[in-house]
């Protein structure tokens, strides 16, 4: 074979390996983020355990310790606040709104101001120092701004430029992670952070949920989130739950959303002429509130609320009133200004209001529990088929699987009828608006720098 053509043939498998890597260069960089929202789901839960544990420790551990969330909670409060102000601006509330919000901008330097890794890290942190607190507030929604922040880095760090697609594929990749719920986290996509099927987003949501769930497994193994249970209707008082939760669950969603839409417009208002400092004592105020309603409840409010909703879905029925200070503290953790989600602590709510109605009526408390989750869940979001899909993966209870249907479906035509406005895209618009006037002003800054020089 003559040395010429043993060149010209090395020349172009050299160019067909470069330009194989340049094809695959994106996909290899797309499946590492996936993988990496599964590890760091899985890590920020353990994370958030611990914190738990820790406030639980300090708290119990003598005659008095139980009066010191009256300084822990509110200082802890304060603290996450000036941090998330002063550090990690727009790491605020649940992060689910930022990656919605982050999905209707069209500049990158827009999306950038709500979705990056220096947020994502301070949202972790902060998270977990809110549950280190005592704070009445979730890691879930706090995972999606985390799994939203990691995927858009990797747009731009692979060259990919379907930034939107990717945020939602993150998003997706953070719910199925953090819940142990990959189908939930399909649906969630596609029915509360798009609102809308996208078929060209299909394939890269699928596959980010596939290999952030196979990292999660890796890790924690398969399990429920609430373990497995079986319960179905069985009487009339049974299938009267139906109803009861359904439109019960349902109003108190669509009182809780709407009241913190209206609450937090009224708080920005407030806050406007000097907000460091008013949100500072509105975070210390709202701290000092939960502390009292944590005490007055024997310290069931505190924290994201797994013990109390899993007792109630395994047949332990909560205190009468357990669901009406858990909706109060998690309403004051949402309006303090701290990061966390309210995912969670909208579960122990609907788990303490179908337990509640259950011991009234004399139905199975496991039952009820579940349903008042489904209920109450769709009232807040407005997202009916993400509530059953959750609520289903959560416990396996397959013999439920209609009457969860049907009262998640009627939570949300409850929550429709009282509250027009679904809660996490009503405060996307607030970012929205932050981030566009953030990036006005740093243009009009520089616009006025330049005849200077």
């Amino acid at each position: 074979m003559p040395p010429l053509y043993r060149k010209s043939k090395l020349i172009r498998r050299s160019r067909v390996f470069r330009g194989s890597f340049s094809l695959w260069r994106p996909r290899l960089v797309f499946w590492c983020g996936a993988l990496a929202i599964g590890l760091i789901s899985v890590a920020f839960a353990e994370l958030a355990d611990m914190a738990q544990k820790a406030f639980a420790a300090v708290t119990t551990s003598g005659r008095w310790s139980f009066l010191l969330p009256l300084v822990i909670t509110p200082v802890g409060f304060v603290l996450s606040a000036y941090l998330a102000a002063k550090l990690f601006p727009n790491s605020q509330g649940s992060g689910i709104t930022q990656a919605i919000a982050a999905r209707h901008l069209h500049e990158e330097a827009d999306r950038t101001r709500l979705l990056s890794l220096r947020i994502a890290g301070g949202k972790i942190l902060l998270t977990v120092l809110g549950l280190f607190s005592g704070a009445s507030i979730g890691r879930e929604g706090p995972t999606v701004q985390v799994g939203a922040s990691i995927m858009l880095a990797v747009a731009r760090f692979g060259g990919m430029a379907q930034a939107r697609g990717l945020i939602l594929a993150g998003s997706a990749a953070g719910i199925a992670a953090a819940f142990n719920t990959p189908l939930a986290g399909i649906v969630f996509a596609i029915e509360e952070m798009s609102r809308t099927y996208e078929s060209r987003s299909n394939g890269l949501v699928l596959t980010a949920v596939i290999l952030s769930g196979l990292a999660a497994l890796g890790l924690s193994g398969s399990y429920n989130y609430f373990g497995s249970t079986s319960v179905a209707p069985m009487h009339l008082t049974d299938w009267s739950l139906v109803l009861i939760c359904g439109v019960g669950g349902g109003a108190l969603g669509a009182g809780f959303s709407g009241l913190a839409l209206h609450v937090g417009q009224r708080v920005r208002r407030w806050a406007q002429p000097q907000p460091l400092k008013r949100m500072l004592c509105l975070a210390g105020g709202c701290g000092l509130a939960i502390a009292v309603i944590g005490i007055a409840s024997g310290g069931n409010t505190f924290g994201t609320g797994y013990e109390q909703a899993r007792g109630a879905v395994e047949g332990h029925p909560l205190p009468l009133f357990f669901f009406v200070e858990k909706l109060f503290a998690s309403f004051l953790s949402m309006i303090s200004g701290i990061p966390g989600g309210i995912f969670a602590p909208s579960l122990a709510v609907g788990a303490g209001f179908g337990s509640t109605v259950g011991s009234l009526i004399g139905s199975s408390i496991a039952l009820a529990a579940i349903l008042g989750m489904a209920g109450y869940f769709a009232g807040v979001v407005q997202a009916p088929m993400t509530a059953f899909v959750i609520i289903l993966e959560m416990t396996g209870d397959h013999e439920a699987v209609i009457p969860i249907m049907a009262v998640s479906m009627i939570g949300y035509v409850t929550s429709r009828f009282l509250s027009r406005e679904p809660l996490y895209h009503g405060l996307s618009r607030v970012f929205i608006a932050a981030a566009i006037r953030a990036r006005r002003a740093a243009e009009k800054a520089s616009h006025q720098e330049e005849p200077a020089q």
